[in-house]
């Protein structure tokens, strides 16, 4: 089973209806939104939803058709990025270690801690927050540089490099007054206020201008 969120929450996969309910009424009442399915690709499905892929998901490890492992597998394979905590009572080290360094949160053993267990996942969800926020952030620079103009954004890419008015005027073959315009255009539109901000823009954005 499983339902499309307006909102992040916690993406439950477990194929025990018993454990599924206990782990549902858990998270409920720490106010945490729980969308739950019953098999992997059921899960699979649900994230891939654009609409869907925000919170994190809590993964059990065995399960048919797909164990969780291969459910992180698929997911890292379509560049799902929401944080995964592993619940398992049969796990081993070597299974935590291979998990994690594949990008896993977290790998919890059961039996676990319910207050423990609900901290970590309000904590991925907080480090899923953070990459929606810089995800967002990245969109709107994106935005903003593509509203340069060609000559805006030549001009920019030389008063990122720290050139004075001069030297770009010269380059350009236009005058200094034009290259002040233009500069201040690309200022304005950017909202920053001098070369180095306007350089720090370029190199988060890794722009090509």
């Amino acid at each position: 089973m499983s339902y499309l969120p307006k909102s992040p929450c916690v993406h439950l996969l477990d194929d025990e209806p018993p454990v599924r309910a206990a782990l549902e009424f858990l998270l409920a009442s720490h106010g945490l939104p729980v969308c739950s399915y019953d098999t992997g690709p059921a899960l699979l499905t649900g994230v891939s939803q654009p609409a869907a892929a925000r919170g994190c998901i809590l993964l059990d490890v065995r399960m048919e058709p797909m164990s969780g492992l291969q459910v992180h597998d698929e997911l890292m394979a379509r560049h799902i990025e929401l944080p995964v905590i592993f619940l398992t009572g049969h796990g081993d080290i070597s299974m935590a270690v291979a998990a994690l360094k594949k990008g896993a949160f977290d790998f919890v053993e059961k039996p676990f801690g319910d207050a423990a267990l609900v901290d970590r996942v309000r904590e991925a969800m907080a480090v899923d927050e953070a990459h929606q926020s810089r995800l967002a952030a990245g969109d709107v620079r994106g935005a903003k540089l593509a509203g340069l103009t060609h000559r805006e954004k030549d001009v920019a890419s030389r008063v990122a490099a720290g050139k004075l008015n001069k030297v770009i005027a010269d380059e350009m073959n236009v005058s200094m007054r034009t290259v002040e315009v233009y500069r201040a255009r690309v200022y304005a539109k950017l909202d920053v206020r001098s070369s180095a901000e306007l350089a720090t823009l370029l190199a988060i954005t890794k722009s090509a201008l």
